[in-house]
């Protein structure tokens, strides 16, 4: 997003998309408290906080970490980062959701709770990652299907950069006419994390 964010990466998930770019997450990560990551968020420059995985919503103590957060925070937005395979009923009310869709070059489109398009809350955002032209109709037809672009806050198409650069997706949507936003995976560029 371009701010400065305090980043909470969580071990373990149940999906195996093609592409992960996390796989570093898969395995027992090191055990922290809910209580010592807030009060870092609490004392933290950052200017929001971004909960992801792995996959967030598989983990037993999410919900407090997401409470504390939110807490912590006062008034800061935080994020929780999902992959969409379980329900996003469970992210707390003013934790915003950012809501994967997998796309068929993931491997994963038959793990999606399409049930999530309905759970969607206007403050909350979902996510396409596009390998190719082929999960780019996928994703436009979705997002036309279903309205995404007028039931929540943004509707985000980010590039698997070793198949589809960002210019080129870019040029997609605009001569789509789609109402999304291109993102690019910042720390990559940066090169952190």
């Amino acid at each position: 997003m371009g701010a400065p964010c305090f980043f909470v990466r969580l071990s373990g998930c149940n999906l195996r998309c093609r592409y992960c770019d996390s796989t570093h997450s898969f395995p027992r990560g090191r055990k922290t408290s809910v209580i010592s990551l807030a009060r870092q968020f609490a004392v933290s420059s950052a200017t929001i906080a971004e909960i992801t995985g792995g996959e967030p919503l598989i983990q037993p103590g999410f919900q407090a970490l997401a409470l504390a957060m939110r807490e912590a925070g006062k008034g800061r937005p935080v994020l929780v980062e999902t992959n969409g395979s379980k329900s996003i009923a469970a992210v707390p009310e003013d934790v915003i959701a950012v809501m994967d869709i997998k796309c068929p070059d993931s491997g994963e489109t038959a793990a999606m709770d399409l049930g999530n398009l309905v759970r969607l809350r206007p403050y909350d955002e979902v996510k396409f990652v596009i390998s190719s032209r082929r999960d780019f109709g996928w994703a436009r037809r979705l997002v036309v299907k279903h309205g995404l672009a007028r039931r929540c806050h943004a509707v985000l198409f980010s590039p698997v950069q070793e198949h589809v650069s960002a210019v080129r997706l870019a040029e997609w949507v605009i001569a789509a006419g789609l109402t999304v936003r291109v993102q690019v995976q910042l720390h990559k560029v940066l090169g952190v994390l």
